[in-house]
């Protein structure tokens, strides 16, 4: 095996259309800040004073701030594959110098989420959101949350189902490796027999607008209902999931 071959990482490539909207209001607005709230809402013990955050998948680091804000970090370690993406990662850290009172130590680096760069039980909390979804190797990837966690550490997952990725408009818009896509329930399974635990009041199945995109939200403003959970094909799932001590 070459050195090359020996390096690959399983990697979809998104679309420029994917890139941009990463970027947008949109993104930062109706999905990172409500998910970041909801799962919040979802932790029912105690975090430790000043904590540190990995956040795999960080992007072009949209999340940073509302991270900060929520959980009043010491630290925050932002990890993504695409290079160009932790660039514009780097503006966002220079920009919450100006946005927030209580600057936390950032720190970038360029990984896969299958082998994280950081040593073992160095994390009181790992971020992924909507990043799963995107990864190949999805039960190595757990491992390492689990491995980079301490004891006691959170695991904030907040990911769109099979449901919604399957869908034809984000095939048409964005790129997902289709054959790891997985319901709200593998989702939750995978976690569980991951080592992590959690209970129904740590589960949240959100069933919002921009994730429904057979009608994007069109029956509530007809004044319609939709279908009540456990009778819909959900498209979202977030959880606060436990290391155990």
């Amino acid at each position: 095996m070459s050195a090359s071959e020996s390096n690959y990482v399983p990697f979809v490539p998104e679309t420029a259309f994917g890139i941009w909207f990463l970027r947008t209001h949109t993104w930062e607005h109706h999905v990172l800040r409500v998910a970041i709230n909801d799962l919040a809402r979802l932790i029912d013990r105690r975090l430790p004073d000043a904590p540190t955050i990995v956040d795999v998948g960080c992007g072009q680091g949209k999340s940073f701030r509302l991270l900060a804000e929520a959980f009043r970090p010491g630290r925050i370690v932002g990890i993504d594959y695409h290079k160009p993406s932790l660039d514009m990662a780097a503006q966002a850290v220079r920009a919450c110098a100006g946005q927030l009172r209580a600057q936390p130590e950032f720190e970038l680096l360029h990984g896969d989420c299958a082998s994280l760069p950081l040593p073992t039980a160095s994390a009181d909390i790992v971020f992924c959101h909507q990043t799963f979804h995107h990864l190949v190797e999805q039960e190595r990837a757990l491992a390492e949350f689990h491995r980079v966690l301490k004891p006691g550490g959170v695991l904030l997952f907040a990911e769109s189902t099979e449901a919604y990725i399957r869908s034809w408009v984000i095939r048409l818009l964005f790129r997902h490796p289709m054959q790891v896509q997985k319901s709200a329930d593998g989702y939750l399974a995978m976690i569980r027999d991951a080592g992590f635990h959690f209970t129904d009041r740590n589960v949240s199945l959100p069933y919002l607008w921009w994730s429904r995109a057979t009608d994007f939200g069109l029956f509530e403003r007809l004044g319609l209902h939709h279908p009540k959970a456990g009778k819909r094909r959900e498209t979202l799932v977030n959880v606060a999931a436990v290391k155990a001590a």
